[in-house]
């Protein structure tokens, strides 16, 4: 995302999101405890918008994807979102549809890491969320639910038939895709689901240390870390070897990388500047 904006101003209040930025972490909450922070139309549309001006802001090191009250997501709100759709003609349902899409397009293409926070249900489009992120802290309540199958929709909602796999192998995608079962958090981490498996209640904790430590990082590196794991997903070797030697040219060319080299020979840490 280009750093360059025009003359839409900062957005200063979210409706449908609580957002925090502190010291180079953004926190962004789900905040509808009472629908286990069911997603509505406007929550997405504020998920695809905000990580947007964060990316172009560049004032954002990390970002930690949480829910308030029992649990993670629950998916889409069956009222406000099921229940509307079933009124709306091909074209509206192709706008909806996208738009979820590049919510997780947004979560995988931003210059940051983004790490999920879960406890309790991680269901529908809330699984699909915590796959998006680079990292999914969770606690033994987490247990995650791809429901589409469940509505008569197909499994592959969201990009989620093209990152499962890529997380779980063909053969628990399959499964979990099409059965719609739910995995706890023990099965999770076994089939690398969960990055980090925490103590009960420790999840948004851990997640923001997680956050912290990669904010005082080298962020540049982390970022086409990023880049460079999403774009070699379907690439052949040799495009994506040259694509690494292309990347570390010029990351040699940077501040961080001549940082190193003068913290190393002064025996301190580097000073990362993200440059």
């Amino acid at each position: 995302m280009s750093p360059f904006t025009g003359s839409a101003a900062r957005t200063d209040r979210w409706r449908h999101l609580r957002v925090d930025l502190t010291d180079g972490v953004a926190t962004v909450t789900l905040a509808r405890p009472e629908k286990l922070n069911a997603l509505t139309f406007g929550a997405y549309a504020d998920l695809r918008d905000l990580l947007a001006e964060l990316s172009r802001e560049r004032a954002v090191r990390a970002l930690v994807l949480a829910g308030e009250g029992r649990g993670f997501c629950s998916g889409g709100d069956v009222d406000e979102i099921i229940g509307e759709t079933l009124s709306m003609d091909t074209a509206q349902l192709l706008d909806f549809n996208r738009m979820t899409g590049q919510v997780v397009r947004a979560i995988r293409e931003c210059p940051f890491p983004v790490i999920a926070a879960i406890h309790g249900v991680a269901a529908g489009a809330g699984a699909v969320l915590a796959l998006a992120s680079d990292f999914r802290v969770a606690d033994p309540t987490a247990r995650f639910a791809f429901l589409f199958t469940r509505v008569g929709l197909s499994g592959g909602d969201m990009g989620a038939a093209y990152l499962l796999p890529r997380v779980v192998g063909l053969g628990h995608a399959t499964r979990l895709l099409m059965l719609g079962d739910p995995v706890r958090a023990p099965e999770a981490e076994r089939i690398g689901l969960i990055s980090e498996l925490t103590e009960e209640g420790r999840a948004d904790e851990a997640a923001q240390s997680l956050a912290r430590r990669l904010s005082e990082g080298p962020a540049l590196a982390y970022a086409q870390t990023k880049a460079l794991l999403t774009a070699e997903l379907d690439m052949p070797l040799g495009p994506a070897v040259e694509l690494d030697a292309s990347t570390q040219a010029l990351l040699m060319t940077g501040e961080d990388y001549a940082e190193f080299h003068k913290a190393f020979k002064e025996k301190r840490p580097p000073k990362w500047k993200g440059r």
